[in-house]
């Protein structure tokens, strides 16, 4: 018998890397603090040892890694071409106007739906929900303890409005990780977001409408927001026609132009307006494209907020993802995720229980993992055969691994996400998950779709629709 034939990866083969790579990643993020990257390279030197005992050459588990780095290659493109866009956008005023428009609707009657809204409007812009919370977050929720709002509701607000923008701008890491991971196109995942995110924000405003109500006739300080519009109009000239760019980009979402040439003429679009709006010269624009805009006003929450952007700010992602794959290469070319796969399947056969099994997953990775990246990237990698097997578009699992992945994980007092916000907000997870009505309904509204059929498209252009849900 020749020493070198394969045998079949088992179930407890194939989850020896993953055990150890969730207890490597719970030492490594909550013990040491330290970031996930080297845990999971460990882990997929752990996954190579065991598939090399299986009888798998080195040489294959390499050309695993390579050929799974390849099809993300798309995606480390587009998170560059992000970073400069963000750096030149917040150059040109941009992204200022976009915030500074967004605060001007707050009003007191309608303070929790405005705060959904005004925390939208910036993660929209800006593509970070953390950026959102510790800055725009960080005023409305001194605004809401002055006005008597428990602060849970009003974290709740804040946590829901950042992450619906985070979700669904085409800045945002994690919008352009899942379509990558399931190997969709990010102008269609976003379109195809609507329909869950959609819905959601619009009964997430109605329930924040209806808790608000009562706290109407308070009166409200709005001084803290008065320091973040004076700070923005003393440092950029805000104009309406700065809001050209970004609905560019909405267009060519609509027009389905390709993702990199569309956000190419994006970055290019704010260099432009840098120069008439701003007066900013062709080494400003270099510069703010590569390491991306410095705010020096000495305000801190002006500084943080549109201190970021810029190529080189999008290297820790990319680093994150060819990791990543290269964890990711090794499993499913050893055919270890298959093995995983091929378990879940047992219970998973309808439509609408593989979409119930990919969000439960991929709430698992971030109770688990801790970290919302890996949620989206390892759920990613185990779904996409399934989904291709039955049948179902690539940009159904994209928005399955946002609707569960990316929303979850502030809700989680050990992720990052939600250590982050409980740090920067001040208030415990557990205390606002109630209220973050977005984050709860958006994985219900997704389940929903997968039992029913609505919105579920298949492989073939989404010519049929999904109706074989029954089990």
């Amino acid at each position: 018998m020749d020493p070198r034939a394969k045998k079949e990866i088992t179930i407890f083969q194939a989850l020896i890397p993953v055990i150890f790579l969730v207890i490597s990643l719970f030492f490594t993020l909550q013990k040491f603090e330290g970031d996930p990257h080297i845990p999971i390279l460990a882990s997929a030197g752990v996954a190579a040892l065991v598939a090399m005992k299986s009888g798998y050459q080195w040489n294959e588990l390499e050309n695993g890694v390579v050929e799974t780095i390849k099809m993300s290659m798309s995606a480390i493109l587009i998170l560059m071409i992000i970073g400069m866009i963000i750096g030149t956008w917040i150059l040109s005023g941009v992204v200022p106007t976009m915030i500074y428009y967004g605060l001007q609707i707050l009003s007191p009657g309608i303070f929790l739906v405005a705060t959904t809204l005004i925390c939208a409007v910036v993660s929209l812009a800006t593509g970070s929900s953390w950026t959102t919370a510790g800055t725009v977050g960080i005023a409305l929720i001194g605004i809401g303890q002055g006005l008597e709002i428990p602060l849970e509701i009003v974290a709740g607000a804040i946590i829901s409005g950042a992450y619906f923008g985070d979700k669904m701008s085409p800045l945002s890491d994690t919008t352009n990780l899942a379509p990558s991971m399931a190997g969709s196109d990010l102008f269609d995942h976003i379109r195809h977001m609507i329909y869950t995110t959609g819905p959601s924000l619009i009964i997430s405003l109605i329930l924040f409408g209806i808790l608000g109500f009562k706290y109407a006739g308070n009166n409200m300080d709005t001084a803290s927001i008065n320091v973040i519009l004076d700070g923005l109009t003393g440092q950029f000239t805000i104009s309406p026609l700065l809001l050209i760019p970004p609905i560019l980009v909405i267009g060519m979402v609509i027009l389905k132009i390709p993702a990199i040439p569309g956000l190419i003429g994006g970055t290019v679009i704010g260099g432009v307006f840098a120069t008439i709006f701003q007066g900013a010269g062709m080494s400003d624009i270099i510069n703010a494209a590569h390491y991306g805009f410095e705010s020096n006003t000495g305000l801190e929450s002006i500084d943080n907020l549109l201190t970021r952007g810029g190529l080189d700010s999008m290297m820790w992602t990319v680093s994150l993802i060819l990791c990543a794959m290269a964890f990711g290469g090794i499993m499913e070319k050893s055919g270890m995720l298959h093995a995983i796969a091929k378990q879940i399947l047992k219970y998973a056969n309808s439509t609408g229980s593989i979409i119930l099994s990919t969000i439960l997953t991929s709430i698992a990775m971030n109770l688990i993992a801790g970290d919302q990246y890996l949620s989206i990237v390892i759920p990613g990698r185990m779904y996409k055969d399934i989904y291709d097997e039955k049948g179902l578009h690539p940009k159904n699992l994209s928005r399955v691994l946002e609707d569960s992945g990316t929303l979850s994980s502030p809700l989680i007092p050990w992720n990052t996400c939600g250590s982050f916000m409980w740090q920067t907000l001040g208030v415990h997870p557990f205390a606002y998950l109630p209220y973050a009505f977005l984050n709860l309904i958006n994985p219900i509204v997704s389940i929903f779709y997968g039992y029913t059929g609505i919105t579920m498209e298949r492989i073939d252009n989404g010519s049929s629709k999904e109706n074989e849900h029954t089990a």
